[in-house]
This record gives structure tokens, sequence and C-alpha cells, in this order.
């Protein structure tokens, strides 16, 4: 089964498949909890953060496990550049978002940060594999900075929203992070095909 195998591409599959997953139940208890009308609360929504967490973590391992097994000589970044990369942005905005901006820090922050750093570590390691030719490498990681900065605009903007504008405001990251490591996923099962 392609699960079972060692290969680090699919092992990024996975976690692609997983992070997704982690999404639609992230988004899910979004509709259902912060709905302007009629919003579920307490445990009859909150329960779907569970397998959220839960899919999110083993996503996360998934996909470093994945990147860790590619040859980084033939990447754009080490793994430790990217790493160093995400805490710097991250302490960067943190710092300008509270004191700058004064916008009450949640933990979407973090989870926009790790993302990225996450989409970084997988591109880089698929073109070390040779699963990504330069210039689809480039595409992909100027797509990764794009969903980014799109999020961080969303969340910016959150508090100052009201009503189903906030609500929207709310899901569009999750989208974003679903439809890009869904179609990571795509890239590689279409590279990988299943054994036998």
């Amino acid at each position: 089964m392609i699960f079972e195998t060692g290969n680090p591409a699919r092992k990024m599959f996975w976690g692609d498949i997983w992070l997704t997953g982690c999404c639609i139940f992230y988004l899910l208890w979004w509709i259902l909890a912060f709905r302007p009308a009629g919003a579920v609360k307490g445990i009859k929504s909150g329960w779907l953060l569970i397998p959220a967490l839960i899919l999110g973590v083993a996503a996360a391992v998934m996909i470093i496990r994945g990147a860790a097994g590619a040859d980084t000589d033939g990447s754009f970044f080490s793994s430790e550049i990217i790493l160093a990369a995400g805490a710097v942005s991250y302490m960067i905005l943190l710092i300008a978002t509270q004191f700058i901006f004064h916008r009450q820090v949640t933990s979407e922050l973090f989870l926009i940060v790790a993302w990225t750093g996450l989409a970084f570590l997988e591109i880089n390691a698929l073109y070390a594999l040779g699963f990504l030719a330069w210039n689809k490498a480039v595409v992909l990681f100027a797509a990764a900075v794009i969903a980014a900065a799109l999020s961080m605009i969303c969340y910016m903007l959150y508090y100052d929203l009201s009503g189903w504008a906030g609500y929207v405001d709310g899901m569009i990251p999750l989208l974003l992070v679903a439809v890009f490591m869904a179609a990571l996923a795509v890239l590689i099962v279409r590279r990988v095909p299943p054994e036998g």
C-alpha cells in the first residue's frame, strides 16, 4: 500500500492529504461555531477541533519526515534555513501585529507561519527529488507566499469586520491551505503510481 512505503514523496503525499483533512474539520467548526445567525457553540461544534488537531500534527510529522528523506544537495534551500526563516518571520510578525498594529495575537498567526514553512519544506524536497522543474518550483514557492500573504491580510482584518464579512474572512485562509495542499497531493500521486 502507498502509505506503507518509506518513499519520501509518499510520506509528503499523506501529509498533504491529512493537512487537507485538518483544514476541512477546522473549516466545518468555523462554519458552525462562528455563523452570525444560529451559531452552534460548545462541544456540539468543538469536537471537530479534535480530528483537526490530530490530522494537523500527523500531517506536519509526515511532511517533515518526507522532506528529511530528500537529498538537500539538490534543493533550493537547506531545511535549517527554512526553519530559521520561519522562526524569524514569526517573531517579526508577532512584534509588528501586536505592538505596531495593535492586533490581538491568536494562534492563527503561528498556524499561518508554520504552514508556510511546511509548504516551503515540501516544495524544496519535491524539487530535490526531481518531481518539479525549476520554474514550477519557483511558481509554487510564489503561490505559497501569496497564500500566506492573503492569510495574513485576513488575520489582520478579522477584528475590524463584523457579521458575515468576518465570518467569510475567517474561512479564506483555511480554504487557501486546503486547496494548496490538495494540489500538492495531486502533483505527487500523478508521479507515483499506487503499488499493487
